[in-house]
């Protein structure tokens, strides 16, 4: 036979409390804070302090569960008799389970019913929060957590749903039909669905629902509704964005003022209301940053932070472009991560900063070895620097391991808008397709084609698992040669003329100067085995093709004139040497 009683708690004693003694026991009796006195007992708590003893306000519930132990259930009641019913209903069902008319698992579900469906949100919120994966790292980004809540909020609020028993699969695929109706997109849609999926599922895990009622929510299909399709950049277009990405973070000081054509008073010159800042442009773009550096020239440690920031800057637009490695991904990586001293040179990127969560072994170009090199050792010249300045601080040898690469800032994306303005960059051409950060990854991939790598090799590249995806999706076909890959069948002259086929065969003209094709963006990106590529050239073509980002073709972070490398100043390679196995059919393997 179960019990309801009152659970009691202590407190610290009050400062203005009065103490005396009533029948051997020892009181307090003091004024809360609405002006109410109170009395209550005083005890000595476990650190020898003296506590006032008080008795809650609501009832608990005590009584043997179907399993047979012994369990405390606060009723939420303050009336003996509502208590009293309470304690009827839970040994009730304690029965039930007992005889066997349930089982456990609908018992503990009933415990959550009258529970509001916010609170079960908040606590899988922070289900989320908590989960941690290798080396305690957080499993879900921050950025994933406040996107869930707003989908499960927008759900659940245009729905209805008050409670968990509420949850209906019917009233959430009519909610759907209706979004799809107003326009919401597909892969929006699907998103929203999937976090309403996961919610049920944790439910259920969690014995909070016996099922999940919203189990593989029927999703729309996003191909056929893509709302972002990104374009592939030229190889002219990423030399300008690497130029104005260098010197815009001076040129911005450099800009000129005009006048405005709407100025209120156009007598008061020292008014803002009546000049403003005129936009940056590719052609301006020396003159403004010459002016910049002549507008801080009482400043020059500034002068050079911003010339640190613009190399910085064009670095991650490099590495971008040719690693095709993803925002997250490139933030993720460290010094550590770097083996720039071997035969071949790659970036490790760990399981748990790959979006496959398989991780990979990125190879690196030379010219990109070399402006790595350069950007490493000139950070461990500042830190070195800054230790110097510090009294009694030691000066260290390399850089630490867990040191960031780069600092991608969260707005990556506004600058990246901001260069392509001042480049001369449309946003948006005329098939309606973007470029921003991710568009640098569908870069590599285009041009990986362009250059005629083989498509198994620059889906290993991309580390998709998917052929249709590298080919299809990460391909721009608006930069393929389709024209000129015409020139690869046969000739077929009507007249049966000799020379021609003569001149197919030889690869010239009639005059014998070589036929080339055009510049391709990424000559060489894949190293393979055996293969000891020429900067700017590429083995599998003619000589005379040249690496666009290096070298003659234009500007660029640096160009790479040969194979010599500054040794990497965080760490050596320990004099083991390294050589590829092979590529394929995910990523090149080293072996020592």
């Amino acid at each position: 036979m179960g019990a309801v009683y009152r659970e009691t708690y202590t407190k610290p004693l009050p400062d203005e409390a009065e103490l005396f003694t009533r029948k051997g026991e020892r009181f307090a009796r003091w004024r809360t804070g609405r002006g109410k006195r109170r009395t209550a007992p005083v005890v000595t708590g476990e650190s020898g302090g003296q506590r006032v003893q008080l008795e809650a306000g609501t009832y608990t519930a005590k009584y043997r569960n179907g399993a047979g132990h012994v369990v405390k259930v606060a009723t939420g009641c303050r009336s003996l008799d509502a208590a009293r019913a309470v304690l009827v209903e839970l040994e009730s069902r304690a029965e039930k389970v007992h005889c066997g008319k349930w089982t456990a698992a609908e018992d503990a579900v009933l415990d959550h019913q009258a529970t509001l469906i916010a609170g079960h949100v908040k606590a899988y919120l922070d289900h989320l929060r908590t989960k941690r994966g290798k080396g305690g790292k957080p499993r879900v980004s921050r950025k994933h957590v406040v996107n869930v809540q707003h989908c499960l909020d927008r759900i659940i609020g245009e729905c209805g749903f008050e409670r968990l028993r509420d949850l209906n699969r019917r009233a959430v695929e009519r909610w759907a039909d209706r979004r799809e109706a107003d326009g919401m997109g597909a892969r929006t849609l699907n998103d929203h669905l999937a976090a309403l999926c996961a919610f049920g599922n944790w439910c259920t895990e969690s014995k909070r629902i016996v099922a999940n009622p919203l189990a593989r929510p029927p999703k729309r299909d996003a191909k056929a509704d893509r709302r972002r399709q990104r374009r592939a950049l030229t190889g002219d277009e990423v030399r300008r964005l690497l130029r104005v990405a260098q010197l815009r973070p001076l040129a911005e000081y450099g800009r000129e003022t005009v006048q405005r054509d709407d100025a209120d008073r156009p007598g008061d010159r020292r008014s803002r209301r009546t000049w403003r800042r005129a936009p940056l442009t590719f052609d301006g773009l020396d003159a403004a940053a010459e002016r910049g550096r002549l507008a801080l020239h009482k400043r020059p440690d500034y002068i050079i932070e911003l010339r640190r920031r613009g190399r910085e800057r064009a670095l991650v637009y490099k590495t971008l472009v040719l690693t095709g490695l993803r925002k997250g991904e490139l933030a993720a990586l460290t010094v550590g991560h770097l083996e720039l001293g071997g035969p071949v040179a790659f970036a490790v990127l760990d399981a748990a900063d790959e979006k496959a969560g398989r991780g990979a072994e990125i190879p690196l170009r030379a010219d990109l070895v070399r402006d790595l090199s350069e950007w490493l050792a000139a950070k461990l010249e500042a830190v070195r620097n800054d230790a110097r300045r510090r009294v009694g601080a030691s000066v260290p040898l390399r850089l630490p391991p867990e040191s960031p690469l780069f600092n991608v800032p969260a707005g990556l994306g506004r600058m990246l808008d901001r260069d392509l303005k001042a480049a001369g960059i449309p946003k948006r051409d005329d098939r309606g397709r973007t470029v921003d950060v991710h568009a640098l990854r569908h870069t590599f991939g285009t041009h990986l084609s362009r250059g005629g790598v083989a498509p198994r090799t620059a889906q290993a590249a991309m580390r998709h698992g998917s052929l249709d995806l590298t080919m299809n999706t990460y391909t721009d076909p608006r930069l393929l040669d389709v024209a000129g890959a015409l020139n690869v069948l046969p000739e077929l002259p009507l007249d049966d003329s000799p020379g021609s086929e003569r001149q197919r065969a030889t690869g010239t003209d009639g005059g014998g100067t070589l036929l080339q094709s055009s510049d391709p963006l990424v000559p060489m990106l894949v190293p393979t085995a055996g293969n000891r590529c020429t900067p700017g050239t590429n083995a599998d073509r003619p000589a005379g093709l040249v690496n666009v980002l290096s070298g003659k073709a234009g500007i660029a972070v640096s160009d790479c004139a040969d194979r010599s490398k500054p040794p990497l100043p965080n760490a050596g390679t320990g004099g083991q040497a390294k050589r590829v196995i092979g590529f394929e059919p995910t990523t090149f393997t080293l072996a020592t």
